[in-house]
């Protein structure tokens, strides 16, 4: 199965060029950038566009979300779309786990406090899945800004260390876009944003 991988669009949606041909869209987050209502809908509209399975997690830009969540999730269930606000699911015949959390930056949207606030919503993650989204990275994994600081989550890092999942997919640090492998894990951030234009689509097999 091959999964189309998206992040961090920021309303540009409609200015990537898709993969030829994919089995599901999983999207980590921040598919908006001033976060409204109508923002928010023309792109669940456009993502139910896709004849396939289809993920969304919400990120630190998607306010409607978070202040809307019940209104938020009924508009994706009525487009076929899977919106996974902190919690697992089976999608695609995956077993995934989707949280829109992140370290608290500025007053934007799914953000907690560093330290104890975190650590406690990171203690929800399944000991073993085949698939996590986070909006965010973990601390020291793709998370480095422009200016050369490790700004990703202590608290999702150390929670992550008794948990076994080959595929975590994130995004929020535009400029850590890349892939590493380590402790028998394949760590994507995949998000789409550049500061003028927008990334080629990621795809990974399954």
């Amino acid at each position: 199965m091959k999964l189309a991988l998206l992040s961090d669009t920021h309303g540009r949606h409609t200015r990537l060029t898709m993969p030829r041909s994919f089995d599901a869209i999983v999207h980590a987050g921040d598919f908006t950038r001033r976060g409204d209502e109508r923002e928010s809908v023309r792109f669940l509209d456009w993502l139910a566009s896709f004849d396939v399975p289809k993920l969304l997690v919400g990120g630190n830009h998607d306010r409607f979300a978070e202040r809307e969540p019940e209104v938020f999730r009924a508009l994706c269930a009525a487009r076929g779309i899977v919106y996974l606000a902190h919690e697992a699911t089976t999608f695609a015949g995956l077993r995934v786990f989707g949280s829109p959390f992140v370290p608290r930056f500025r007053n934007m949207a799914f953000n907690l406090e560093r330290g104890a606030p975190l650590a406690a919503r990171w203690r929800d993650l399944p000991r073993e899945l085949d698939l996590l989204v986070t909006h965010g990275p973990p601390h020291g994994t793709l998370d480095r800004i422009v200016l050369g600081r490790h700004v990703g989550c202590e608290a999702l890092r150390d929670a992550l260390r008794d948990v076994k999942v080959p595929l975590h997919v994130m995004g929020h640090i535009h400029e850590a876009h890349g892939e590493v492998r380590e402790a028998g894990r394949r760590s994507l951030n995949v998000a789409n944003a550049t500061l003028l234009s927008v990334r080629e689509v990621v795809t990974v097999e399954m």
